[in-house]
């Protein structure tokens, strides 16, 4: 559910709508993928957390956990994952550390088969 004081904003790369807003205290930026195909959802991803800065959050809704996304992000990115009333989920992801960003932002594939829409 996208709060009443959101604005939707232009990300670069993204493929669905992203809205931006403020709650308590902390900018969130949020996007819907839960209707996606892969790799739909983990390029939208990628591109949410290049905009997040430290002490920012980046939520996505999906229709499950996106378990291929995961290991490509985690050495700069925490996440949590919330099961939501649908059966969809809310993935929250926040900056980790304060480095050199380890991620591979342009790795949006799913080799292997890790990819979950």
């Amino acid at each position: 559910m996208i709060p009443q004081n959101a604005i939707q904003i232009e990300v670069m790369g993204a493929t669905v709508p992203f809205y931006k807003y403020e709650e308590d205290g902390v900018i969130v930026y949020q996007f819907d993928s839960s209707k996606l195909g892969h790799p739909e959802p983990m390029i939208n991803a990628m591109a949410g957390l290049q905009t997040i800065q430290k002490d920012e959050k980046l939520v996505m809704i999906n229709s499950k956990a996106p378990m291929g996304l995961f290991p490509k992000i985690e050495a700069d990115f925490n996440f949590e994952i919330k099961d939501l009333e649908d059966g969809r989920v809310e993935v929250i992801f926040t900056v980790r550390g304060e480095g050199d960003a380890a991620t591979d932002f342009s790795d949006t594939g799913c080799a292997g088969g890790g990819c979950s829409n």
